[in-house]
């Protein structure tokens, strides 16, 4: 893939054990995650041997509407139970984190602290999960953290025999969701690439706006 010949290469990181949520909102504005204590951005990377532009993505809520197909996704779930709780790794979590990874063919994590702190309702952030229950049984559990005004997705994992109920995009439309319910105006939903990838799904909802890794966030036509 052809790139911008000024574009810079940004490849940052540092590591936190305490982020306030104002301190929070504003890394996530300048396009910094975190899996655990470590926090990270980079503008670009390698995905299946080329070199792709990274592109940080978020919602803007006040201006957010359901998608037809996401309609369609919460009535084919609406008998499902949802919790959101301070994040505890539990053994039926883990069991299912093990689970979900069997969909990967690259790439497999080895451990959901790759993603998570051992302390992650606190620990560097407010981190909370969205729990999903078909009856008793968990079926989809979503982490995420929670900012003065924003919330941010940080990983998802869902049971591989759920496959056909979209709870991926399920548990990022709850979490949507409760950033509106609790009066936050942006929702991050993480990392993209320019041109086609695994991760277009992120790129599937409205008043979505794209990182310019200049400072600017502008708006990305959906796709």
């Amino acid at each position: 893939m052809l790139l911008d010949a000024e574009l810079l290469l940004i490849n940052e990181e540092f590591y936190a054990e305490s982020v306030s949520p104002a301190q929070l909102d504003i890394l996530l504005a300048d396009a910094w995650r975190h899996f655990g204590t470590h926090f990270f951005r980079y503008n670009l990377a390698v995905y299946r041997g080329e070199i792709r532009r990274v592109i940080p993505l978020r919602v803007r809520l006040s201006d957010f509407r359901l998608s037809k197909s996401q309609r369609r996704i919460l009535r084919k779930n609406d008998d499902l139970h949802t919790e959101i709780r301070p994040i505890a790794i539990t053994l039926e979590s883990e069991a299912l984190f093990h689970e979900h990874k069997q969909r990967f063919d690259h790439g497999v994590p080895g451990s959901i602290y790759d993603f998570l702190s051992h302390e992650p309702a606190t620990v560097p952030s407010d981190g909370r999960e969205l729990a999903v229950y078909c009856e008793y049984k968990l079926v989809a559990v979503s982490y995420f953290d929670v900012g003065e005004i924003s919330v941010s997705s940080i990983y998802a994992v869902f049971a591989p025999d759920e496959s056909a109920r979209s709870l991926g995009i399920f548990t990022m439309l709850k979490e949507i969701e409760y950033a509106i319910e609790t009066g936050r105006t942006l929702y991050y939903q993480g990392y993209a690439y320019e041109g086609e990838s695994f991760y277009d799904y992120k790129k599937r909802f409205s008043a979505l706006e794209q990182f310019d890794w200049k400072g600017e966030w502008t708006p990305l036509t959906r796709i």
